[in-house]
């Protein structure tokens, strides 16, 4: 069993269906528990005949939850649930503790992020039920390490299982439909492209890219930025661009469900992220042949090798950006090498037939040990 926060569309969201739709159903009878009700991936578990489950709460405490924690012990023991993973913050603090509960054989947590959330007594309660489970999952080796020097979680109980590329979500685009599709965002024919595929949050620290779009404008005056999501910094991204005089060379995609797809309506993609665990949105575009810039944080340097299949830069650092741009913008060989090899280094490492099988082999490892 699956434990969701939600089903709206995100980084670790998408991972979780896309895992699901790839267990062997032969050996895994899977079903999903969501911690709300609604959500558009709803429909794509729907549409692999996975169960979904809502279990709707507003808090992680009170009589609600604790009604939705003794519901779902009793589904956890009438389904005889084997192997209960919580893929996300609320569902380690509210599935991982009713599942120790239950008496469910395994129990996985989840660590996919750095350092959110915000909150002290956050972070201390998800520590505390991360400890309940048997095994914590980090996707990279940076959120590995860190759990084990400055968490105290011991090397054992710690497992890495990397995101993975989606196949169905980096098909080539057509080179006519690539055309049409920034045609329709407004951006000129022969412009210059860099863009990002991320939820507009301030965690994604968009502005950073406006900031460095600024200062490239007087060497490169074709260069346009497009962002391809969505989230609460839109209205501010836009007065900023305005500010900065690229109110016309910005353009904002919105959420789309080909998002992953148009990393190649870009000749570099950027991730400026503050903060990282390990970002679809990264392996997606190196999947693509499209070479990225990103900020050195987090499972961003277990993704990129800096200046082979990628460049790394710091965080909130405008200069850094504009620099690292600028260089992969005027060298056009070094952008299709980098993109080569990145795509050959992600398929190495973080194809999906490879990261599923380690992750069917660890929930049979650990289902034989309780079994044993």
């Amino acid at each position: 069993m699956f434990c969701i926060d939600n089903m709206q569309i995100g980084g670790t969201e998408l991972n979780a269906v896309r895992t699901a739709e790839r267990l062997d159903r032969a050996r895994f009878d899977l079903s999903v528990i969501c911690l709300q009700e609604t959500g558009p991936l709803m429909a794509r578990y729907e549409a692999a005949g996975i169960p979904v489950v809502p279990f709707p709460i507003k808090h992680l405490y009170g009589l609600n939850a604790v009604r939705q924690g003794l519901r779902l012990t009793a589904l956890l023991k009438r389904r005889h649930v084997d192997i209960f993973h919580a893929h996300d913050f609320y569902s380690n603090i509210f599935g991982t503790t009713w599942a120790r509960f239950a008496g469910t054989p395994v129990v996985i947590a989840s660590r996919r992020w750095w350092a959110w959330p915000p909150r002290r007594s956050q972070r201390f309660v998800n520590r505390v039920a991360s400890r309940l489970a048997y095994r914590v999952l980090a996707n990279s080796w940076t959120i590995r390490d860190m759990l084990c020097a400055t968490e105290g979680f011991p090397p054992e109980q710690v497992v890495v299982i990397p995101n993975f590329v989606d196949d169905q979500a980096v098909a080539p685009l057509a080179s006519q439909e690539r055309a049409r599709l920034l045609r329709a965002l407004g951006v000129p024919r022969g412009a210059r492209v860099v863009g990002t595929v991320a939820t507009l949050s301030a965690v994604k620290d968009h502005a950073i890219l406006l900031r460095a779009a600024a200062l490239l404008a007087p060497e490169w005056p074709d260069v346009h930025v497009v962002f391809v999501g969505d989230g609460p910094c839109r209205a501010a991204l836009q007065a900023l661009a305005i500010r900065l005089g690229l109110g016309e060379r910005v353009h904002f995609a919105g959420l789309r469900e080909d998002g992953p797809q148009l990393h190649q309506l870009f000749e570099i993609s950027v991730l400026c992220s503050l903060s990282e665990g390990f970002p679809n949105t990264l392996i997606e575009a190196m999947a693509q042949r499209v070479p990225v810039v990103a900020t050195d944080v987090g499972g961003n340097r277990d993704a990129v090798t800096d200046g082979v299949t990628g460049l790394l830069v710091p965080t909130a650092d405008p200069v850094r950006l504009a620099g690292a741009l600028g260089s992969l913008l005027s060298d056009r060989a070094r952008r299709r090498a980098m993109g080569i090899a990145a795509r050959r280094d992600v398929y190495q490492r973080f194809g999906a037939t490879r990261v599923i099988a380690s992750l069917e082999a660890l929930y049979i490892s650990l289902v034989g040990r309780c079994r044993t």
